[in-house]
């Protein structure tokens, strides 16, 4: 399912740990607090719980939001959306 995870979290430590969680899942980065990517519903769950042992719940936020493939083709990209180099051409493919 292709899931995106978007962050705000304000220690610089904390930050790092989610991003390599994320890059761990399998997850592209496709903007600096945004990643996407492939996961079932088994790695949704896994990575939601790391990122929620990492976090301080009082002043960070991690959403993750799964989507089926005929929502995810309602997706609008905008300007520069995200860097096709760092995107597996499988997510590319969903888009176009």
């Amino acid at each position: 399912m292709i899931t995106w995870v978007i962050y705000d979290i304000v220690k610089n430590k904390t930050r790092t740990l989610v991003a390599r969680a994320c890059i761990g899942a399998g997850l592209y980065r496709v903007q600096k607090s945004v990643f996407l990517g492939n996961l079932n519903r088994n790695q949704i769950d896994e990575l939601a719980l790391k990122c929620s042992d990492l976090i301080k719940k009082e002043e960070d936020s991690v959403y993750i939001f799964p989507l089926c493939s005929d929502d995810f083709k309602k997706v609008k990209l905008l300007g520069q959306a995200f860097d096709k180099e760092l995107v597996s051409d499988e997510i590319i493919a969903k888009f176009f």
